[in-house]
């Protein structure tokens, strides 16, 4: 049987799953009859395992999700807003991702692009993907900050390397000529190399207007939409929803 000094090694060497499970087969008067190699084998799975919550975790956090709760376990398929089951579920492998594929999500305000793009994200954190969300608006803020202060290369690589990047809530205002600049970088960098996803009111056919110059704007949609998944949601918002069923359940 392994004894206290063990556990002491165990956390000063940074293992703590593994001084997790000793603590728990110690108090386990069944773990006596546990062979060294089935000990040392609980205790080396409970590590593995303690390391990758670890490792998502800290993924999670770096992403910075908009609905950091949002998961695959609580998509509601059910609700009417057109969304393909089949689509979304493969969508939830990282497949796509390593494929260096693009998703598009567009659709009315409040059925769910965001949250849906975040149960992606989720996901993929799960796998091991490197995420980056950003909200369209926020970012060309903090781009034209970044040009200032001289950040933006900083910034620009931040953006460009992580395996997964989300652009949320894509227009309804139109470029200027500095953030179409930003935005072509931005892209034109990605292409073949990472995965987007963009999530928009407009509908697809609307990108080219948002642009506003034709040679940047059919540059930067043939690199996002060729080789784009889409998810073309409809019906009504699923906050308002959300809010009629809350009022309608009886007060206790």
């Amino acid at each position: 049987m392994l004894d206290h000094p063990t556990l002491d090694h165990l956390k000063a060497l940074r293992l703590d799953g593994m001084a997790e499970a000793f603590c728990e087969l110690q108090s386990q008067d069944a773990a006596a009859d546990l062979s060294h190699a089935e000990w040392l084998g609980l205790l080396v799975d409970r590590e593995v395992a303690s390391r990758e919550t670890k490792r998502f975790e800290a993924r999670m956090r770096s992403a910075r999700l908009r609905h950091v709760g949002a998961c695959p376990e609580d998509v509601d398929y059910r609700a009417r807003r057109g969304l393909d089951k089949a689509l979304f579920q493969s969508l939830l492998t990282a497949k796509w991702i390593t494929d260096k594929r693009n998703l598009i999500i567009t659709g009315p305000c409040g059925v769910g692009k965001t949250w849906l793009g975040c149960t992606l994200a989720q996901a993929a954190c799960r796998d091991g993907v490197t995420v980056v969300y950003k909200r369209m608006p926020r970012l060309f803020e903090e781009l034209e900050l970044a040009h200032g202060d001289g950040r933006f290369l900083r910034l620009f690589r931040s953006i460009t390397k992580a395996q997964l990047l989300i652009l949320d809530d894509w227009g309804p205002d139109r470029l200027t000529a500095t953030q179409r600049r930003d935005l072509m970088e931005i892209v034109e960098e990605r292409y073949g190399r990472g995965a987007t996803m963009i999530t928009s009111q407009l509908p697809i056919t609307a990108w080219h207007d948002v642009i506003g110059e034709p040679t940047f704007a059919d540059a930067i949609l043939d690199r996002i939409v060729h080789n784009a998944y889409r998810l073309e949601l409809e019906g009504a918002s699923m906050r308002k929803t959300i809010a009629k069923m809350d009022d309608e359940m009886p007060q206790t």
